[in-house]
């Protein structure tokens, strides 16, 4: 499958490495230009590119950017067709993006995506840690495999999705439509809590929604506060501890 990945943080070249070790044709591009990652997308097997060429000659886009960068893609999509697969990796923190009315008033943050860039998405992978993506992923049939949750209105672009994260080495939950997709986001049980596909399903019936950017901040706040001392089983261990009570 032909594949363009916008963002080359943590999580978009992890998902560049992966998906090019399985046979995709990655094409990688960032904010800066593809001269500031072409050793990177060299070593991990993906092609560096601008963002504009990204788009183009390929089935699935991957975006993997800071929340608010949205804003900036403008046009990106215009000419892309509208087979053409659009994931949204990327989470709302108002501590980095600013603050965005729509969403603290509830739009859920795929919803506010897909008007940002005029394309409907579909969201993968954001309720993972980087070190889970790049470290915990299993063969399928693995017990114990981490399930990461799936929310999209299309189920075409849904089943690609599902296909692709599972090529990463996740189980997948159908987590419902794009409106549903807050179940998934920061400060709900389902976010970066590392549980197989029945414990996701639980998480993600169990959310509520009037509770989750409180618990977001104050994770966040803790965090902060822990600074670089917490290890990843240890951030993993607070997001659940912390998320527990985000439940209906």
């Amino acid at each position: 499958m032909k594949i363009a990945i916008i963002g080359a943080g943590n999580i978009g070249a992890t998902l560049a490495k992966k998906l090019a070790a399985g046979g995709h044709e990655v094409k990688l591009a960032n904010s800066k230009g593809p001269d500031t990652i072409r050793d990177l997308a060299g070593d991990i097997g993906a092609t560096a590119v601008s963002k504009e060429e990204a788009v183009r000659g390929v089935e699935v886009i991957v975006l993997s950017i800071p929340f608010a960068r949205y804003r900036d893609l403008g046009g990106l999509f215009n000419d892309v067709p509208k087979e053409v697969v659009v994931i949204d990796t990327s989470n709302y923190y108002p501590f980095r993006d600013g603050a965005i009315a729509d969403v603290d008033d509830g739009m859920p943050e795929s919803v506010w995506v897909s008007e940002q860039i005029g394309r409907p998405v579909v969201k993968a992978w954001n309720a993972v840690l980087a070190a889970t993506l790049a470290e915990k992923g299993r063969s399928g049939g693995t017990n114990g495999r981490i399930a990461i949750p799936i929310a999209g209105d299309d189920p075409e672009a849904k089943a690609i999705a599902i296909e692709l994260v599972e090529a990463t080495g996740f189980d997948t939950v159908d987590s419902g439509g794009l409106a549903e997709s807050w179940r998934q986001q920061p400060g709900t049980p389902a976010y970066c809590t590392e549980l197989a596909v029945g414990e996701l399903e639980d998480a993600l019936r169990s959310a509520d929604q009037s509770r989750a950017a409180d618990h977001r901040e104050a994770l966040i706040k803790e965090f902060f506060a822990a600074g670089a001392s917490l290890t990843h089983d240890e951030m993993v261990a607070r997001n659940r501890a912390g998320t527990a009570a985000n439940k209906s």
